[in-house]
């Protein structure tokens, strides 16, 4: 838990009494949370590193895209964290003949009583609080960039209008690995937006004997609300005010411009890869680690945090060469390379 003696200037009032009671806020604020991830845990078994990093995802004000094959509860893990948040979520199933205005809205003219002819705008489905866009690599790439600038702006432009979206705003995108057919890659400004790519891997024999048993029952265990919406939003802003340690913001920089060929010193990254993880990725690392600090109880990121969260915020912003896909390498074992060779640099 935090410790309301040692609060830095930084994160509460310059009064001890305004400091004790944002200390006070956030003690009740992380163990709601806490309380909220084991309702979670308790429902999507076998996956506690994707419940923790979806959950990262959304205390850092960002969007998740859930990778894994089917049936592994990437669904299941969105309705019940926004269930848990008491966020209004909606679904979008997405196919190849899914329309952008499916997903925005769309204008349609009426006519009144008096006969006199007006536009109405009709919103979509992106107009919640937490949008699951299910299956989003199944969709045409023009109909996953219709998500762009809601994910980035949270608002959406339709027939020269800007519609603002509801606060706060998350997508929870699924996708199932480019391998099996009839999917498209997501565009890499897309991919930018989200702050993390989550995998989620086949549960173990104990976890996956547990599920079985726990699903197919009479009785199933059902999400409930734990958090209500301003909680969350307060939650956010006591991430955005946490505390960065030097140390720990320089590793970061450090590791996302040793990512890009074109400023790296490492061979691995200069031979292998053909662009790099951009500044938004050193930001979406930077409020990931706080995030998993508050998460956790602690009132400040360490390097910890950092090689826990390295991987998933980074992973999805590389492109590797033909010559470097060939040879076998991958995202994540280069950033494990070089995250090793920094920490013993700043050791």
């Amino acid at each position: 838990m935090t410790n309301t003696q040692h609060f830095p200037e930084e994160f509460g009032m310059s009064r001890e009494s305004s400091l004790e009671q944002d200390a006070a806020r956030l003690d009740a604020c992380v163990a709601r949370l806490g309380e909220a991830r084991d309702m979670i845990a308790s429902i999507i078994l076998g996956q506690d590193d994707a419940v923790d990093q979806t959950l990262i995802g959304i205390l850092a004000g960002g969007h998740v895209l859930m990778v894994g094959a089917p049936g592994l509860g990437k669904s299941l893990m969105a309705h019940t964290l926004g269930k848990a948040l008491g966020l209004l979520d909606k679904r979008v199933q997405f196919t190849p003949d899914l329309m952008p205005a499916d997903i925005l809205g769309s204008e349609v003219l009426e006519e009144g009583a008096e006969g006199k002819r007006s536009f109405r705008f009709i919103k979509g489905p992106v107009f919640c609080q937490l949008l699951l866009a299910d299956e989003i690599n199944r969709a045409s790439p023009r109909t996953q960039s219709a998500l762009l600038q809601a994910m980035q702006e949270r608002e959406v432009s339709v027939a020269g209008y800007s519609h603002a979206l509801p606060q706060p705003f998350h997508v929870l995108a699924t996708q199932n690995p480019l391998e099996q057919e009839g999917t498209y890659p997501l565009p890499e400004a897309q991919l930018d937006r989200f702050l993390l790519e989550v995998r989620l891997a086949y549960p173990d024999r104990n976890a996956e004997r547990q599920i079985v048993a726990q699903t197919t029952g009479r009785h199933v265990t059902r999400p409930r609300q734990i958090l209500h919406t301003d909680e969350l939003i307060e939650a956010q802003d006591f991430v955005r005010r946490l505390p960065m340690p030097e140390r720990v913001l320089d590793t970061i920089i450090a590791l996302c411009r040793a990512c890009r060929p074109e400023s790296s010193s490492f061979d691995a990254i200069k031979n292998n890869v053909a662009w790099g993880p951009g500044t938004r990725a050193a930001q979406s690392l930077s409020l990931a680690c706080r995030a998993r600090a508050m998460l956790q109880g602690r009132f400040a990121p360490s390097l910890d945090d950092v090689a826990a969260l390295a991987i998933p915020v980074l992973r999805h912003r590389f492109g590797l060469t033909y010559g470097a896909r060939a040879d076998g390498h991958s995202a994540a074992s280069l950033i494990r390379d070089i995250l090793s060779k920094i920490r013993d640099q700043h050791a």
